[in-house]
């Protein structure tokens, strides 16, 4: 092992050297859509929509597959073309036959979907992580940190065996086919113990063997693996992580803001490492923070996704975050700074023109960097107050700093209310002497500070702001009743309908509220 990461450093330590040619990002992206449309118009979706004619014509063939592809949702790419590569069909919406199916932990929804995972996609995903790591010699990393053990906190990598393919999380595809030399040196947990189905049996072994393993990466959603350090300090009696891993270097973290997390994530290291952030979902590995310092999230463009960028605003979306038909799309080249973005994506894995439901900002639009700030179904505007997930975490990340607490976990619902309407926040605080009137006034003052439409309405129909101060505890628990518990796992931060009402029941019955 030390020999091999011995090679893998002084590797990218001579890389660092060369500058290599790159193409503007829109070469990229049309490059990329005409390897799609080449490979896809011998397919079903392909022939229905007329794919090689978009190519065959002289026209501009990124114009006529806007024109002739309409945008699809989950539902509608399921229902009407994957779930035949489910029953085996072949050459639906990519070439060949779909192997894997992942299943999405999104928040959205309740029940799980079913997202086609193409050796193609795998390969895309596989190149992005390269490119991560060839980037990781910009920042202030020890060359050392790559010679070590990466601990990755994902699902369980149990594949289920289907009828004609296997389904699981995506951490488990990704790790049935990671590199054999990734795997038998560097990958931790290991195989035996990531395989587990139960996530309390994982982490119970991960906790014991902590101290057999040099770990210098951590790799998992923010609230579980915070739950795993304290754990590991707590067993093993330490004062924090890095006397049981002193060469922990880097965390690499995705799927919700870490602004909530970041303070209490520092009370358990020795010293300070790197935060890099991610951009991954089932649909693909779409991006990563290649630079130090505040910048965003940097897309990659030429891995087998095209990129089309929706504004998030009324004109193309319902107040139920359902896009319109038709809506109007931009291109990388088009997009700009300080406004929402709906994600919509056409792939290697058979996905055309797809609404992936992240809502996203550019933070540096020249350099195609990123902030995810929502997603499309989890925003509240019940009566114009348009309050974003963004707008709430920095609400609590102000409400940690200001009071010196640790909040993990917290979503918010909104209701009718007097004939007007509400808003009430469900807040994890494991601290008796925290006082939820001073919560809300921390939050309700932030909101309007921030958000112009929010302070408007506070002064009219949004008539009350309600704070319910819980336990951790109970977030997590509802997580497992309704077996999404583990580290692929993210609590919704907006409640609606179904969802809202599971939520009251659980708390109801748990004689909570």
């Amino acid at each position: 092992m030390a020999l091999l990461g011995n090679l893998i450093a002084r590797s990218l330590q001579v890389r660092k050297q060369f500058k290599l040619p790159v193409a503007s990002p829109i070469t990229y992206q049309k490059h990329t859509l005409r390897q799609l449309l080449e490979k896809g118009q011998y397919t079903a979706f392909g022939k229905h929509y007329g794919l090689g004619d978009i190519l065959s014509k002289d026209l501009d063939f990124v114009a006529a597959f806007k024109k002739k592809v309409p945008v699809h949702t989950y539902n509608e790419m399921y229902d009407q073309w994957w779930y035949r590569c489910q029953n085996g069909e072949e050459n639906v919406t990519w070439p060949g036959k779909v192997k894997y199916f992942a299943l999405s932990s999104g928040t959205s929804e309740s029940a799980s979907k079913h997202i086609p995972v193409t050796n193609d996609m795998l390969k895309s995903t596989k190149k992005v992580g390269f490119k991560q790591l060839y980037s990781m010699t910009d920042f202030d990393i020890p060359p050392v940190a790559f010679q070590k053990g990466v601990l990755m906190l994902g699902g369980t990598t149990t594949l289920f065996e289907k009828k004609g393919y296997y389904e699981g999380d995506m951490s488990g595809i990704s790790a049935k086919n990671m590199p054999r030399w990734m795997s038998n040196f560097f990958y931790k947990p290991g195989q035996k113990i990531s395989q587990r189905p139960k996530w309390e049996d994982r982490i119970k072994l991960i906790i014991r063997k902590a101290p057999q393993w040099d770990v210098a990466t951590i790799c998992g959603v923010p609230a579980w693996v915070q739950i795993v350090m304290e754990e590991v300090i707590k067993y093993h009696k330490v004062k924090n992580i890095h006397e049981i891993w002193p060469n922990l270097s880097i965390y690499i973290h995705g799927g919700v803001s870490f602004e909530p997390y970041k303070e209490s994530f520092k009370k358990l290291l020795g010293r300070p490492i790197e935060f890099i952030e991610t951009y991954m979902a089932s649909e693909g590995s779409f991006g990563f923070k290649a630079r130090p310092g505040d910048h965003g999230i940097k897309l990659v463009l030429n891995a087998g996704i095209f990129y089309e960028f929706v504004p998030f605003n009324s004109d193309n979306f319902d107040e139920d975050g359902n896009p319109k038909q038709n809506p109007k799309t931009y291109l990388i080249n088009e997009v700009k700074e300080d406004t929402d973005y709906a994600v919509m994506i056409s792939t290697c894995s058979g996905a055309w023109r797809y609404i992936i439901g992240d809502v996203i900002r550019f933070t540096d639009a020249k350099e195609g960097e990123i902030a995810i700030v929502g997603r499309t179904k989890q925003f509240l505007s019940l009566c114009g107050e348009h309050t974003s997930v963004d707008n709430m975490n920095k609400a609590i990340d102000t409400v940690s700093k200001k009071l010196g607490i640790t909040i993990r976990e917290f979503t918010v619902a909104g209701f009718s209310y007097e004939n007007l309407f509400a808003h009430r926040w469900y807040i994890g605080c494991d601290d008796p002497k925290v006082d939820a009137a001073t919560v809300r006034k921390i939050i309700d003052d932030t909101l309007c500070e921030i958000n112009d439409d929010y302070a408007v309405e506070r002064t009219s129909a949004l008539k009350e702001v309600f704070v319910e101060l819980l336990p951790n505890d109970i977030f997590y628990d509802y997580m497992r009743s309704i077996g999404k518990e583990g580290a692929m796992n993210k609590f919704p931060r907006v409640l609606k309908n179904g969802a809202l009402k599971k939520w009251e029941t659980f708390l109801k019955e748990h004689h909570v509220v």
